[in-house]
Order: C-alpha cells, then sequence, then structure tokens
C-alpha cells in the first residue's frame, strides 16, 4: 500500500480501497482506537473483504461490546484476516460474534479451535449441562461452529465438498442435541428406539447454510412395549426434536425441520416402523418418493436402527427405475417443479433463481439423479448420495462424456458457492441473485473477482446457467450411456446382460437386436470396422434421441451395409457432425425416410447443410425432369423412371427438411405439389411422345391436352401420401375428326397413369381421375366444348365446391387458361351461390360425415372427416368463397388458408374465427404428414397403438412422455375449430 498515489485526506484514501463512504468509514477507524486509520496491515485486511463497509461496521460494534478486542486483533493478525473475511460477507454471523465475543477464538488457526470436541459431542453436551436455556444453548453452540466452519470455507481453506459435508454433520449433531432435549421433555423416551433419517442435502452430507433440514422417523418399541404405545411416545418425541429447533427464542431458530417426504407426505403418519415403511413403498410409492430416498442416510437417534432402514429401503430404490414408465415419470415430475416454480416466483425473480431456475441446481441434480437411478441398478459404483461425487462415478463409468462431466461440476460448484455467499449474508434461506450493484459487487469479491466483480460474476454465472441448462437438456430428457457405445472399453468389462440393460434405460425396446446390430457394424479389423466404432459412440446417443432408437439403427446398419466399403460415406459422417446427427435422427424418425434412403442411399451426402435441404425452384426441377425425358428419347419407360427417381430424391430433400424444421407444414404443401406438377408435365410428355411414336409417319397428335390439378393438388396442399386428383381436357386441332382427336387424348392419358403406375423402388404418384364430370362412369378426357355442356345443364352445386380447387397444373398452357376461364363463372357465382345450394351443400357435408368415416374411427380423432379437421376448414373456407368470391376478386384462390386470411381482409371472417381455424388445419395436416413419416405409409387418424402415437407426438416436437398432451393438444384445437365451424358454416 505504500507505494500507492496519495490522496489528501484519510477518507479520500478510505474510498480509493473500497469503502462506499471514506467519510463514515475513517470515523468507525477512529472509534477502534489511535491509529486504526493509519494501520496499513487492518487497511489491507478490510480492503480484502468482500464487503469492507460491512467488514468495519461488524468490527466497530464488537470493539463497542469488547474493547479489549482491537488489541488482541493486532496481537493475532491471521484472527484479525479470518475475522474480517467473515465479517465482510455475514452480517449475521458478525451479529452473534457481536452478541458472544468469546467466540472469535473459534477463528484461531489451530485445528481444534472449531472447540474442545467435534459437532456430534459439542452440540449434546451443550444441551445436557443442565443449562437453564437449552434451546439458548443449543443455538450458540451451533453458531459457534458455523462461524469456524464459514472461515475456512471464505478463505479458501476447505473445499465445496468439505463445508457442505461440514454443514449436514453440525445439522446432524444439532438434530442430536433437539433429540435429546425431546427426550428430557417425554415420559416414557426409553419405551422407544427412534433413529432420525436425513433426506436431501442432509442426508446426502451436501447441505447448504439455511435450508430445511429433510427427515423421515423410524421407530421400533422397546423389546416388551406395545407397538401402537411406542409410536405415539415416538410421536411425541419426533414432534418435540422439531419444536427443539424451529422455536424461536432470544438466539433465534436454527432451522426447519421438514418430515414431508415421508409415506403419504403431510397427512401421512409422521412416525412409522421399518416395516410399515416397506409395505407402503412395496405398494404405494411413487416415483419421486424413490428419488428421495436416493439421499437418505441415518442422522440421529439410534444409529443401528437406522442402518437397517436404509438397507431396507435401498433394495427396492435400486430397482426402481425397472418399474414401467420410470424415466418418463421422473421427466414429468421435473417439468411440473419447473412449471410450479415460475408461476410462484416473485415478479423479476424467475430468472435469477439459481436453484429453480434454468440452469440451476436443480437441473444438475436431477440429471444426475435419473442417471444414477437408470443405471445404479446394474453398476453399484454410481450408488453415491452426494451430487459431485454421483457425478465423478458417472463420468468415471462412461455414462457422463468427461467433457459434460467437467462442464456440470464446474456449474455445480460455482453455484453452490454462490448459494453459500447469499445465505452467509443474513443466514436466511434464499436462492435468489439479487439486482443490486452493491449486493452483486459482495458476490463477486467473495468469489475473488476484483476488476469488475458485479460484470465478471454476472457474466460467469450466466455462462455456467447456460453451459447446465444446455447439458440437463442432453441428459435428463435425452439420457445417453455413452459408456454403452464405447464398444471397445465396455464389451470388456460388461456383460451382454448388463449392456442390454443400459441400452433399455437409452429407450431401446429391442436391446437384444440393438447389440446384434452393434456387434455387426464394428466387428473385424477393417478400416470400416475401425470407422464405425468411432461413430457408434455418439450415434447411439442421437438414436436414443429420435422418437424410435430401434428403427434408426436398423436404418444405419442397412444403409451401411448397402453403401459397403464407399470411402465417401463413413468419412462423411466421420468429419461433417452435424451430417451424422442429422442422418441419426430422421433414420430415428420413422420408415419414410429411410425407404427412401435405401433406394437411394447416395443421398446421404445432401445431409451436409441447411443449404443442401433448400427448396429447389420448380423452373430448375422441370427443366431437370424435361432433359431427362429428352434424353431416354423413345424409351418412355426409362424415361419415366429416372423422372420418379428425381421425384424420390426431392421427396427426401423436402422430408429432411420438413423433420430438421426448415420449412413449415404450408410450404410442404406448395413444395409437394409442385414436385407432383412437375412430375406429372414430364410424364405427360413421355405419354405424348409414346402415343406420337404410334401414328402413322410419327404425325403429330391431332389434339392438344392439359391436366387440371383438382383437391389437394389443386389446393397446393399435397401431403406427403397425396394422390394427384386432376382432370383431363383436350382440344382438337383444326381439320383434325373429333374421333380420332378423342382416341389420341384417351390413349394419351392412359400412357400417363401407367407409366407412373409402373412397379419401382420409388413412391408411386397415383392419378386419380375420379372428380371429372360422372365419376368413373364418364369419359376419361372431354373436349372444353364437352365441359361447357355438361357443367350448363347437369353439374351438381358439389362438383362447383370441387372446381374452386382447379388449377392448371400440366400440358398444353393456352387449353388449361381455357379451362380455368371456363369454371370460373361456375365456381365464382355473381351473386353468389342459392339458399337452396347452401342447404345443398350442407345437407352433402352432413351425409359425409355419416357415411364415410371409417367404421370404427373416432370423429374427435379423424384429422380429415372428424370434428374440426381438415373437411370441417374446408368447406368452411369453399363456402365463403361460391358466397363471395364473384365479387371479392381475392377469395378467387385455390388454397385454403389463403381464402381464409382473404375472407378476414374482407370482413367476412373474424380475425379469432380464422386463427382458430388455421390452427386445426395446420395441426391436421402436419399429422397427417408426421403419420405418413413415423408408419411410412398414409393414415387420416391419430393412432391408437401407444407406441405409434408417441413417436407421431415425438415427431411433430413433444416430449418422449408427452402423447397425452398431443392428443389434448389436437382436442383443444379441433373441438375450437368445430364450434366456429358450426357458427359460420352451419347458421345463416
Amino acid at each position: 500500500m505504500g507505494s500507492g498515489p496519495r490522496f489528501r485526506t484519510t477518507a479520500g484514501r478510505l474510498a480509493a480501497l473500497g469503502f462506499a463512504d471514506g467519510a463514515r468509514a475513517e470515523r468507525l477507524l477512529r472509534g477502534l482506537g489511535p491509529g486504526a486509520a493509519d494501520d496499513l496491515e487492518l487497511l489491507d485486511d478490510l480492503a480484502a473483504a468482500a464487503d469492507p463497509d460491512l467488514a468495519l461496521t461488524s468490527l466497530s460494534r464488537l470493539a463497542e461490546r469488547d474493547p479489549g478486542i482491537s488489541a488482541a486483533l493486532r496481537a493475532d493478525p491471521g484472527l484479525r484476516r479470518r475475522l474480517l473475511r467473515v465479517f465482510g460477507l455475514s452480517a449475521a454471523l458478525a451479529e452473534h460474534v457481536v452478541r458472544h465475543p468469546a467466540d472469535v477464538r473459534r477463528l484461531g488457526d489451530t485445528d481444534d479451535a472449531g472447540g474442545t470436541a467435534p459437532p456430534h459431542e459439542e452440540l449434546p453436551r451443550a444441551v445436557k449441562a443442565g443449562h437453564e436455556h437449552p434451546l439458548d444453548a443449543l443455538r450458540v453452540a451451533y453458531r459457534g461452529r458455523l462461524l469456524r466452519l464459514a472461515a475456512r470455507d471464505v478463505l479458501g481453506e476447505a473445499s465445496l465438498i468439505e463445508v457442505t459435508a461440514g454443514l449436514a454433520d453440525l445439522a446432524a449433531a444439532a438434530l442430536e442435541a433437539a433429540l435429546a432435549i425431546a427426550r428430557a421433555e417425554t415420559e416414557d423416551a426409553g419405551d422407544v428406539r427412534l433413529a432420525v433419517i436425513g433426506m436431501g442435502k442432509c442426508g446426502a452430507r451436501e447441505l447448504n447454510y439455511i435450508s430445511d433440514v429433510d427427515v423421515i422417523f423410524v421407530a421400533e418399541p422397546a423389546e416388551g412395549v406395545d407397538e401402537t404405545h411406542a409410536l405415539r411416545v415416538a410421536t411425541r418425541l419426533a414432534q418435540a426434536m422439531m419444536r427443539a429447533c424451529s422455536a424461536s427464542t432470544a438466539e433465534g431458530s436454527l432451522w426447519e425441520v421438514d418430515a414431508g417426504l415421508r409415506p403419504e407426505g403431510r397427512i401421512g403418519p409422521l412416525v412409522r416402523t421399518i416395516d410399515s415403511h416397506l409395505a407402503y413403498y412395496r405398494r404405494w410409492a411413487k416415483t419421486w418418493e424413490f428419488q428421495a430416498l436416493l439421499k437418505a442416510r441415518p442422522v440421529a437417534g439410534d444409529l443401528e436402527l437406522g442402518h437397517a432402514y436404509v438397507t431396507a429401503v435401498g433394495e427396492l430404490v435400486w430397482q426402481a427405475s425397472a418399474r414401467d414408465g420410470f424415466v418418463e415419470d421422473v421427466q414429468a415430475m421435473r417439468r411440473r417443479v419447473e412449471a410450479h416454480a415460475r408461476t410462484n416466483a416473485r415478479a423479476g425473480e424467475a430468472d435469477r433463481q439459481i436453484k429453480l431456475g434454468p440452469g440451476g441446481l436443480r437441473d444438475i441434480e436431477f440429471a444426475v439423479q435419473l442417471l444414477q437411478l437408470v443405471h445404479g441398478r446394474t453398476d453399484p459404483r454410481l450408488r453415491r448420495r452426494a451430487t459431485l461425487p454421483a457425478l465423478a462415478a458417472l463420468s468415471e463409468g462412461g455414462y457422463v462424456g468427461r467433457d459434460d462431466a467437467k462442464a456440470l461440476a464446474e456449474a455445480y460448484t460455482f453455484l453452490r458457492r454462490v448459494e453459500h455467499l447469499l445465505q452467509l449474508h443474513r443466514l436466511r434461506r434464499t436462492h435468489v441473485v439479487p439486482a443490486d450493484e452493491a449486493d452483486l459487487r459482495r458476490l463477486g469479491r467473495g468469489l475473488g473477482m476484483t476488476a469488475d466483480p458485479a460484470g465478471e460474476f454476472t457474466e460467469t454465472w450466466k455462462r455456467h446457467a447456460r453451459q447446465a441448462r444446455r447439458l440437463h437438456e442432453k441428459l435428463f430428457y435425452r439420457p445417453l450411456l455413452q459408456a454403452v457405445a464405447r464398444l471397445p472399453e465396455t464389451q470388456a468389462r460388461l456383460s451382454p446382460e448388463a449392456a442390454a440393460a443400459r441400452l433399455e434405460a437409452l429407450g431401446y425396446a429391442d436391446p437384444e437386436g440393438a447389440l446384434r446390430h452393434i456387434a455387426a457394424l464394428t466387428g473385424g479389423v477393417s478400416r470400416r470396422a475401425a470407422i464405425q466404432r468411432t461413430l457408434l459412440p455418439v450415434m447411439l446417443g442421437w438414436f436414443a434421441d429420435a422418437p424410435d432408437p430401434d428403427a434408426g439403427l436398423l436404418g444405419f446398419r442397412q444403409i451401411s451395409d448397402k453403401l459397403g466399403s464407399t470411402p465417401w460415406y463413413l468419412r462423411l459422417l466421420r468429419d461433417e457432425t452435424a451430417v451424422a446427427e442429422r442422418l441419426a435422427h430422421l433414420l430415428g424418425t420413422g420408415r419414410y425416410v429411410t425407404g427412401l434412403l435405401l433406394h437411394a442411399p447416395e443421398a446421404v451426402a445432401m445431409l451436409g447443410s441447411p443449404a443442401e435441404l433448400g427448396v429447389r425452384p420448380a423452373a430448375a426441377l422441370a427443366a431437370e425432369a424435361a432433359a431427362a425425358v429428352g434424353r431416354h428419347g423413345a424409351h418412355t419407360e426409362s424415361a419415366v423412371t429416372a423422372v420418379r427417381a428425381l421425384r424420390r430424391r426431392e421427396l427426401l430433400r423436402t422430408a429432411c427438411a420438413d423433420l430438421s424444421g426448415l420449412i413449415d407444414v404450408e410450404e410442404v404443401g406448395r413444395v409437394l405439389s409442385s414436385l407432383a406438377d412437375v412430375t406429372i408435365q414430364a410424364a405427360l410428355d413421355a405419354a405424348l411422345n409414346a402415343v406420337r411414336d404410334k401414328m402413322p409417319g410419327g404425325a403429330d397428335l391431332p389434339t392438344r391436352i392439359a391436366v387440371i390439378a383438382m383437391g389437394r393438388l389443386g389446393g397446393m396442399e399435397c401431403s406427403y401420401g397425396s394422390d394427384a386428383d386432376v382432370m383431363f381436357v383436350h382440344e382438337p386441332r383444326p381439320g383434325a375428326s373429333e374421333r380420332e382427336a378423342a382416341q389420341a387424348a384417351h390413349a394419351v392419358a392412359e400412357e400417363l397413369r401407367r407409366l407412373l403406375a409402373l412397379p419401382a423402388p420409388d413412391p408411386p404418384l397415383h392419378v386419380d381421375a375420379d372428380l371429372r364430370p360422372e365419376g368413373r362412369q364418364g369419359p376419361l378426357v372431354r373436349t372444353l366444348a364437352s365441359y361447357r355442356a355438361y357443367y350448363s345443364r347437369w353439374s351438381s352445386h358439389w362438383e362447383a365446391q370441387a372446381l374452386l380447387r382447379a388449377r392448371f397444373c400440366a400440358g398444353d398452357d393456352a387449353l388449361g387458361r381455357d379451362f380455368v376461364d371456363l369454371v370460373d363463372p361456375l365456381r365464382h357465382p355473381v351473386g353468389g351461390v342459392s339458399p337452396e345450394a347452401v342447404r345443398e351443400i350442407r345437407k352433402l357435408k352432413a351425409r359425409m360425415e355419416a357415411e364415410r368415416l371409417p367404421r370404427g374411427a373416432d370423429p374427435a380423432l379423424h384429422t380429415k372427416l372428424g370434428r374440426g379437421g381438415l373437411a370441417d376448414v374446408e368447406w368452411t373456407a369453399q363456402l365463403i368463397q361460391l358466397r363471395h368470391a364473384a365479387a371479392v376478386p381475392e377469395l378467387r384462390t385455390t388454397r385454403t388458408l389463403e381464402a381464409l386470411r382473404a375472407a378476414v381482409q374482407e370482413g367476412l371472417l373474424g380475425p379469432a374465427d380464422e386463427a382458430e381455424l388455421a390452427r386445426a388445419w395446420r395441426l391436421a395436416s402436419r399429422i397427417r404428414d408426421a403419420i405418413m413419416l413415423v408408419r411410412g405409409r398414409a393414415g387420416d387418424s391419430v393412432p391408437t397403438l401407444v407406441k405409434e402415437r408417441t413417436l407421431v407426438a415425438r415427431t411433430l416436437g413433444y416430449p418422449p412422455d408427452g402423447s397425452e398432451d398431443f392428443v389434448d393438444d389436437y382436442r383443444r384445437v379441433t373441438r375450437r375449430a368445430r364450434a366456429v365451424v358450426e357458427r359460420v358454416f352451419y347458421e345463416d
């Protein structure tokens, strides 16, 4: 300090040392005695405190109470340093020292300065010494020991594990002392053996400074004593013990003793026998109760009885993960805890919670406990109570990657230290990081940050929280056993049964089958097997993250077998992590993508980046398809095979982009519809070539042909399993006979359908022309004049409604436009449709709901024809179009959601109604797409089989246990949409 800058006043010098009010600090220093303000060693010790002002204030109060303290501290610089470091952090412990100056001796440098005996002897002795006020004696002795432990903590003389264990041991000693007080107050105390089982952080020996101490009470009658009487005595003892800790006296209180973790919680008996506990756990216990018992440890009372209890329940704890839905229960409970914390947090505090907030202590603890419980069943090394030792065991066993474990341990250690500093200040239970700059500065300095304590603390805290949350999500909601994947090192020490158990814990339904796939992929000494051994440790975890791990691993093996020793494939996966992760996710989602890849495994290369999965312009696809047809010339079947391969590739690209969240459901519909247009156009070109080649002399066809898209294709709303609904129109060329023209047109249409239906490994595009006039009984192809005559004389109201989706998609451009012009007056009638037509449309809709719904289908879960499903939304939009499109050009669209948006803009539909209808339409469309992606075949109903429903829910973004939430969401969304339909479609 002597080399620092010179200041004109002492107050200025003190302000430069970190005192908030230099003048006040000067007054307090002078009150300590002559020369205190110039005592450089004293000033150094004060400046080193986390809060110099708090340290000096507390020292000044102590000097007033004990005038001799200043001399004692000058004589013992080590004692002074320790005292001021505690005073600079804890106003509460300073208050204790001011009331009990003799406890300053506990801060001496010797190992036995904390007392003449360890806490489990000192505290019970303090209340047995005939003290007039035993509760006060307990509190004084407890805080004296706490003072010594806090000094070791803030000076870095004890590690976090030593501090938390010391706090737990101190709490256990206090419980023993409180039990001694209770025995002195309770008649017949000798009639019962009572054990106090520490739970939570006390049981795990990782307690913080101020916390409820969780316990469970276990009792057994003394020899010859009636059990009922013994339990009554034990209950009185337990209640008295709890009061001895929580009661407020002149020396304050210790903490609450919480027995809420006992069987049946707060409504259950406070004390039970071992047999009663076991009977409850075997029959009634919930998953969370076994998670809580992970920490159980005898801490006070009859320790022999306590150990017997912990041994008895231990076997149940480590078998709990075999219960159905265990992992899902733990995950669901965590989400409930998070939701409760958010709901009950005070304004502005949710994001400052270091315990329950995102990336807080609970995130780390729950992740570690879940992994322990799942894998500790077969690996006793994981059976540790405390978080950090358990995390170390998980890392050593390969259950958590070393880097992940290191990051979690660092985050946990930092957050626990912050928790300690927060609680030391007032000895109050708190887990909220303060917003005040001075408080943040004290925290930062308490952690050894000096340059910008508040800023550095905040930045470090946020970084650890982000890291902890990320790893919590990875390990807790997508548990990964990397030891199973590290085949070379785990196969040597794991039996097949243990390896299968680990795979099952990861989520593999057929772990034995998974082991066979792993062995097939990694067996041998080839370079391919060596790379697979490098890949699989990570791939297995990514498959586990996907909806269907078994399908993912099987698909990976099949594709790897197909590509064999292709050099680029495994190298791409090894060197491009994003490709491997995306492939694992796609293969583990369902059969559709896997099927596409199996027929063209080289398409794995397109998974390299989001740009590769971007939507390709329709014009580029059309040019590529046309080139394929041109290349094959007269070999029309080969031409269409090439076009269908192109379509397969683009279907894969679209599905990958969809599952990767790169495009939404509207874009999926547009892309699939454009792809169908391109395919139909290419097949039409090939069919025209085939029919032309059969004409005498290769003459031109006697007619022009256009293909009109209808239904979902016309609406640009195709799903993965959609047929191509079309109508064919032709127009004889000048001078051609109508008969020859009709024959040629019919031949082209039939050839187009044949070419697209040829057996091939590619997904078929079924061309359905049943929406044509007279349906299957009518001509496959008609002229414009024929369509005009039919629609003017015979068409039904439903045909006008169906024509709302009519759109030219392939063939002769001009003819297609002429057809659209022809049907516009029919589908957009001037003045709107008549009331009679509206009634007919409503009757038809009602009949369709009654007759076309498949037998046994749940109307509430059928995405197409069910209540609030696609048909409801589409017919509602179409009725608005039929009534108003003639007067409102913006309604003249073939697309459902565009029509609804236009209706809102024109005041024909309320924004809230449009939102409900659009939400239902999007969700139903997404579900239909997801069913196809999962099953590999189309479906219209929400699956009834639990596994399929879970897979569909996962594909839609729900968590592993979210299938019921998925169904609830669909019912709620469609119920609201149906209410809109009832008003808008059925009411005038």
